[in-house]
């Protein structure tokens, strides 16, 4: 079977009004999407349960392991209700007021955290509504915080704030969040993404509460303001993966350097060897326009190039016109640019135990092989993981494992193409059952080099081992 018939780069597709039915279900799974997105700032339990069946049930029927991500709201800074609309202008005063005060003298609208007085100072820049609205806090007292407005637009409803540089004091977790995931446990989530994680603690936190649901979901921190930008480093160790959450972080930091930030984390993340999604505005016209913008099929490459592990797609697919069709397109798209190479960040991977050494060997001799295919066996998805971070030029990776959940948490990772199987107490016989279901699924030919990472029995003992096996 020819590599090209395998895409490395993972696809997610967050569900909504758009594409909810099982029917676009089951079309955005065979047009390529691994992991559905349920965005918890929208979405009601009713609908999670419905949901979350549907997606299940669709993947069961098509034999696809199909992982599940739920999105926390996060603690979000938003302005109140309004009356009506505010029409800013440069040079505008505006007030955002807590505790139910309300100012006379010049506009104002009310802010749902309190806290924020406390928080930040005078010279400090507010941005509301994407950036669109940027103001100079001028000001401030016990209920109210005055600004000047820099730049014109039309403040509505329940905007949200962002506040670049400021250190805010809200817990990682809301109380919202805390039932959100919860009803995720209750049902079998397999990731959930922590928005707005601020430095290592908070998703030290978030794990204590999955513990506590006895829940093994996996964490997915979400870089999206500079305070998480600085503490990168540890946030990533502590995490099961990462997400450039470019919306807003490309509000929080400088424009220009967005570029910079995204690519320092994927080369981090490979390092380090977690895997990271890139995310947000990917195919931002595709919410109404049946085909993308040459400048979004070079951004959507540029993630491809730089091979992160997946690429997800938010209001695209949750509200847009075409949902199945920005699968295909981002499919299309990568498949492209993986057959003209990628970055080779996994150059520099850490490769410091001799798991990992294992691995790296076998890629080694598979990159040096004609059609090759890598088999991995994992029990817990470890090996498969390293097999995928160290980014093989070539080879698909084949994961076997007997445990459903690690399967779903594998098509996550860049490369993989996890199979549910049984293990043999003997090796030998685990690795014929895999070559045998991969000759019945035609995912491997006759004359295909299978580069075999797994257990043997020898002088009574189990030992690591890399065969070498070509296809009958």
């Amino acid at each position: 079977m020819n590599p090209q018939s395998f895409r490395q780069t993972k696809i997610i597709c967050t569900l909504g009004p758009a594409s909810s039915t099982e029917e676009t279900i089951r079309d955005l799974i065979q047009a390529g999407a691994e992991t559905f997105r349920l965005n918890m700032s929208h979405a009601s339990h009713d609908w999670v349960r419905e949901v979350f069946s549907r997606v299940r049930r669709t993947a069961a029927a098509l034999d696809r392991h199909i992982a599940i991500l739920l999105d926390t709201q996060g603690p979000e800074i938003r302005t109140g209700d309004l009356s009506s609309n505010l029409t800013l202008k440069p040079g505008d005063i505006l007030d955002f007021t807590v505790r139910g005060y309300k100012s006379v003298e010049v506009c104002s609208v009310d802010v749902n955290y309190e806290g924020l007085v406390d928080d930040i100072s005078a010279g400090d820049i507010v941005l509301v509504d994407n950036g669109v609205i940027r103001l100079e806090v001028l000001s401030k007292d016990s209920n109210k915080i005055r600004c000047r407005v820099l730049t014109p637009g039309i403040l509505k409803s329940r905007r949200h704030i962002n506040l670049p540089g400021v250190r805010v004091n809200l817990p990682a977790l809301t109380e919202k969040d805390k039932a959100d995931i919860t009803l995720g446990a209750d049902l079998g989530v397999d990731f959930v993404a922590l928005s707005f994680c601020r430095e290592p603690a908070d998703v030290i936190t978030l794990r204590e509460f999955l513990g506590s649901l006895d829940c093994p979901a996996r964490i997915i921190s979400k870089i999206e303001d500079q305070l998480a930008v600085k503490n990168l480093e540890g946030i990533i160790r502590e995490s099961d993966a990462i997400m450039i959450a470019r919306g807003d972080l490309g509000v929080e930091c400088p424009m220009e350097e967005l570029p910079i930030i995204q690519r320092r984390l994927i080369k981090r993340c490979i390092r380090i060897g977690k895997p990271v999604i890139v995310a947000t505005h990917l195919l931002e016209s595709m919410i109404e326009n049946p085909i993308p913008t040459r400048a979004e099929i070079t951004d959507v490459a540029n993630a491809v190039f730089e091979q992160a592990d997946a690429i997800m797609l938010s209001g695209e697919t949750a509200a847009g016109r075409y949902p199945v069709e920005c699968v295909r397109v981002m499919d299309r798209v990568a498949r492209r640019i993986e057959r003209s190479g990628g970055a080779g960040y996994a150059a520099e991977a850490h490769v410091d135990q001799v798991s990992k050494k294992t691995v790296r060997a076998a890629i080694v001799l598979a990159n040096s092989l004609t059609n090759a295919r890598i088999l991995v066996f994992t029990r817990r998805g470890y090996i498969a993981a390293c097999t995928s971070n160290l980014r093989a030029e070539r080879a698909p990776t084949f994961a076997f494992s007997p445990e459903p959940g690690v399967c779903r948490f594998l098509a996550l990772h860049w490369g993989i193409v996890p199979v549910a199987l049984p293990f043999d107490k003997n090796p030998a016989l685990t690795v014929e059952m895999a070559e045998r279901a991969l000759r019945d699924r035609n995912l491997v030919e006759k004359g295909d080099n299978l580069v075999v990472i797994s257990d043997v029995l020898a002088a009574g003992g189990v030992y690591d081992s890399i065969q070498l096996r070509v296809v009958k």
